[in-house]
């Protein structure tokens, strides 16, 4: 009696086809950040660089002109018909004397941020959230420059205008220049609450994008 040679049965294949083309396929490579929001977060930052730099000029400058108000000119005294000199200082003032200590620190604040801001532009993605917690020190900064400009503007009103039902006289027909150095100080001022306001809007508008959809 001879022998057949002993057949294995075919094992069913246990693969299915999407299974083979998916190792077929090579690796797919992450999918890259689109070019728009590169695009968009180089915006910002520059944005955010030129604005900071014309908040310290402005901040330096108010500074400077309030300052450099000093005036001294001949008053009457009440010994007719004499006068005497008397000078007009910003510093005779406690609302100028707070209107230049907040200047003073938003020019400070500014350089910084100014600093970390270009740092930010020439490496993007170096310090996001260092640059992203400048808005709650925008907001803050915001608040004392107003209230440092509104304190110094009604006392300048004052000076002015005067105020015949407490007995405040004016001022400003005698310090003339001493005057225009106020009012021009605190016009830069309104200026930089008005730059500090926009930096709050734009570092906002940039973060709300960083937001997922």
């Amino acid at each position: 009696m001879s022998s057949e040679p002993y057949k294995t049965a075919p094992q069913p294949e246990t693969t299915t086809s999407w299974e083979k083309e998916a190792t077929a396929r090579p690796p797919v490579a992450p999918p890259r950040p689109p070019t728009e929001s590169r695009a968009s977060a180089a915006y910002f930052a520059l944005v955010d660089v030129v604005l900071r730099f014309l908040l310290f000029a402005s901040a330096l400058v108010a500074v400077l002109v309030m300052v450099t108000s000093k005036q001294t000119e001949k008053v009457p005294i009440p010994i007719y018909p004499y006068q005497a000199p008397m000078s007009a200082k910003f510093n005779h003032s406690p609302a100028f004397v707070y209107f230049v200590a907040a200047l003073s620190a938003l020019g400070f604040y500014s350089i910084i941020t100014s600093l970390f801001s270009l740092f930010a532009l020439l490496r993007p993605g170096s310090c996001p959230k260092l640059v992203s917690h400048f808005v709650i020190f925008d907001v803050l900064f915001l608040g004392i420059v107003a209230a440092a400009t509104g304190t110094a503007g009604g006392v300048a009103y004052i000076g002015l205008k005067g105020n015949s039902h407490t007995g405040w006289s004016k001022i400003c027909n005698i310090y003339d220049k001493f005057c225009r150095h106020i009012g021009a100080s605190i016009a830069v001022s309104l200026a930089a609450s008005i730059l500090l306001a926009m930096l709050v809007l734009f570092s906002i508008s940039s973060l709300s994008k960083k937001i997922p959809k």
